[in-house]
């Protein structure tokens, strides 16, 4: 007889966190950390539980999700966020919408009220007025560091080197750092980045969630790794739960959450080094640096990230809390190809 305790770990982003923002980036991971377990211990379902934390994140301004999302091209709000159960392989998602405090629930109303997987934009919001999902004004789901940060990256056009990258390290294919021009300031010091959320209940069921208000200054109606099922979150309840965060498009590019899993199906991996593996490849492969939380089937709870640091917090099958910023960070070696 196997004895199953419920587990959840969050993350509140990886990315360039600031010290101003270090305390708030820990201390909201493990607020959403014990919230979500305290509805596991309740006996709530892993579901039950990625929502609620990822909820706690998104109403946290310290967090690029709901209440911190930041600006696009034109000055509008665009979140993404996902869902995933465990037990069926069933996910729900929602992008590019506007005036929802809680993108999360919309994505759970989604897999649980639709035959469809994911809706976007006007049609995301208008089945949100259908389910009574309360409507919002945009404008108060941003903070007025979004809003300076929006007017520093539009004059600067730094924002992917600025939020992700070690100014030691560069992408494969190019010789020596990169530095930031003298011309230019140091921006994006709030920009933050996605929140996710695994958890396993005290059924043995897993579930991810993910959520993001997206990158300043992106395109309308740009979409990245978030609300994609293998590349924001995966989940499966014979392998265990993953989310990520990070560069978007590079997630995407090489489905990272799914790639962590098929090291573990068919090498044998644990689900540290599946994950330190699978962000190495990302690295190599595309120049993506982020970061990636998992709670595996036998109750290990794995976190690694390639940016300078990532929030993130667990409580384990003991009810240990742990949280972090700054490790366990992978240092990256490849510097060419």
């Amino acid at each position: 007889i196997v004895l199953v305790m419920a587990a959840v770990i969050v993350h509140g982003g990886a990315w360039a966190i600031p010290d101003s923002l270090a305390g708030a980036s820990t201390e909201g991971c493990e607020k959403a950390a014990v919230a979500a377990h305290g509805a596991l211990l309740a006996g709530k379902s892993a579901l039950d539980a990625v929502e609620v934390a990822v909820k706690c994140l998104e109403d946290d301004p310290a967090f690029d999700a709901g209440h911190g999302s930041v600006l696009n091209a034109i000055g509008e709000i665009e979140m993404d966020a996902i869902i995933v159960d465990g037990r069926n392989l069933k996910f729900g998602a929602v992008a590019a919408v506007q005036n929802i405090s809680n993108p999360v629930s919309l994505a759970r109303k989604v897999m649980e009220e639709t035959d469809h997987v994911m809706l976007v934009g006007k049609g995301a919001n208008q089945f949100a007025v259908e389910v009574g999902i309360p409507e919002v004004n945009p404008m108060e789901l941003v903070n007025s560091v979004a809003k300076q940060d929006w007017e520093n990256f539009k004059k600067y056009k730094t924002v992917v080197r600025d939020h992700f990258n070690h100014p030691e390290q560069s992408p494969p294919g190019e010789s020596g750092p990169k530095q930031a021009t003298a011309a230019a300031p140091v921006v994006g010091t709030h920009s933050h980045e996605t929140v996710g959320t695994v958890a396993v209940d005290l059924k043995g069921n897993f579930a991810a969630a993910t959520s993001t208000g997206g990158i300043t200054l992106k395109r309308v109606g740009r979409v990245g790794d978030v609300p994609l099922v293998g590349s924001g979150a995966y989940c499966e309840n014979s392998i265990g739960g993953v989310s990520c965060t990070g560069h978007g498009e590079s997630i995407a590019k090489v489905v990272l959450a799914k790639r962590a899993f098929s090291l573990i199906e068919f090498q044998g991996l644990s689900a540290q080094s599946a994950l330190e593996q699978s962000l190495e490849y990302m690295w190599r492969c595309v120049g993506g640096k982020g970061g990636m939380i998992m709670i595996s089937k036998n109750g290990d709870i794995a976190k690694s990230f390639t940016t300078a640091r990532m929030s993130w917090a667990s409580i384990d099958q003991k009810g240990i809390l742990e949280s972090g910023l700054s490790e366990p960070r992978l240092n990256l070696t490849v510097t060419g190809t």
